[in-house]
């Protein structure tokens, strides 16, 4: 697909895919890029997400087809890259998520990520080896993201869950909650805590959690802002008070 049009002084536009029940990435991405908008923009588009767990009815939720018609609507506003902004890859596999970009970039020839392949390149960029897992899920999708990590060279050290299913709670998980979360992973060593779940509001914490537990956070909303500014080619160090990934290197 080519750009309806074109403008070589119009800023940057960076499409994201949503789960329908999220109320957290939207206003955390828009926030982020706050005081850029002559550099660049986040526009959304959503598909059905309202349960995770590995029922079938949930599993089904990640089907090819609404991700290509999402993606197709961000197409329309000649987004210059487009992010899966979730973290569905963690335990339907990273292979998926994979399989999904090549699509959506096949059927509109924008580049595409997704958090949790984001995820993978802030890891790799910095030396990552040794890593705590916090999230809102239960114990089986836990379990499942851990296996995935080890699949791609990554030990998961620690983990903390909350065993909840409905995606709409996550967004309630209270700053106390996740604190405690990350405060009881990091009694041990790591090379970064993964905060796996884009529909917590865990990235707004991201310099008090680093300042108080002396681990860097690598959170699946942020990570996904920083993939997608590299990919149209800004330096995510424009961003600034959203942790130490976006300090310059």
């Amino acid at each position: 697909m080519q750009k309806t049009m074109f403008d070589p002084a119009e800023q940057k536009k960076i499409g994201m895919l949503t789960p329908s029940s999220n109320t957290a990435l939207e206003p955390i991405c828009s926030r982020m890029v706050s005081g850029l908008e002559n550099q660049v923009t986040m526009h959304y588009s959503r598909l059905e997400v309202t349960k995770i767990s590995l029922d079938k009815d949930a599993l089904s939720q990640f089907d090819l087809d609404p991700f290509l018609r999402a993606a197709e609507f961000l197409a329309h506003a000649d987004v210059d890259a487009i992010a899966w902004n979730g973290t569905s890859g963690g335990w339907v596999g990273f292979e998926f998520d994979r399989m999904l970009c090549e699509k959506i970039t096949e059927a509109t020839g924008i580049p595409a990520t997704t958090s949790m392949l984001a995820m993978l390149d802030a890891f790799e960029e910095n030396g990552v080896k040794t890593l705590h897992t916090v999230t809102p899920y239960i114990p089986t999708i836990d379990e499942l993201i851990i296996k995935q990590y080890a699949k791609c060279g990554y030990k998961v050290i620690n983990a903390r869950g909350l065993n909840q299913t409905v995606n709409r709670s996550f967004s309630l998980v209270t700053p106390e909650q996740i604190d405690q979360m990350c405060k009881e992973v990091s009694v041990d060593p790591a090379d970064g805590t993964s905060i796996i779940c884009t529909n917590l509001r865990s990235t707004w914490q991201i310099e008090q959690l680093e300042r108080d537990y002396g681990i860097t956070v690598y959170d699946s909303t942020a990570v996904t802002v920083w993939k997608t500014l590299k990919m149209v080619g800004l330096d995510p160090s424009v961003v600034k008070g959203w942790g130490k990934l976006f300090e310059a290197k």
